[in-house]
């Protein structure tokens, strides 16, 4: 029978106006080391967003988490940061910033499959 492993996870933020401190959930970022698992769920449902904080730039919006998703994948286009370990994106993409796109504090968790525990989590905090 296959052990639980320990995971990290953050949730993933839109802050249009940090000074505000508003945000809404968009996504999901989790690392599991045992299973070496990185990945990150979003969605961005920008009728919300732009009720919530109008105006907005959607296309920017969209190109931020784009950005987020290839560092976190390790894509080649993601710059510098994605080539760095998992462990290490995962700790930059959750660092304390003051951006449009941040994360909460990092929690943690056990699994025994990290893509499923990573679902359940953006249907809890995201969906």
């Amino acid at each position: 029978m296959q052990e639980s492993e320990l995971f990290e996870y953050a949730v993933v933020r839109i802050v249009p106006r940090v000074e505000r401190e508003e945000f809404l959930n968009v996504g999901v970022v989790l690392y599991c080391r045992g299973q070496n698992f990185l990945d990150v769920r979003f969605a961005l449902d920008t009728t919300r967003c732009e009720v919530f904080f109008a105006p907005l730039d959607r296309d920017e919006l969209k190109a931020y988490l784009l950005a987020f998703q290839r560092i976190c994948w390790g894509n080649a286009d993601g710059g510098p940061i994605a080539a760095l370990p998992m462990a290490e994106r995962f700790r930059w993409l959750t660092a304390k910033r003051s951006t449009v796109v941040q994360t909460s504090p990092v929690h943690s968790g056990l699994c025994k499959d990290a893509g499923l525990a990573l679902e359940r989590l953006y249907e809890k905090l995201v969906l």
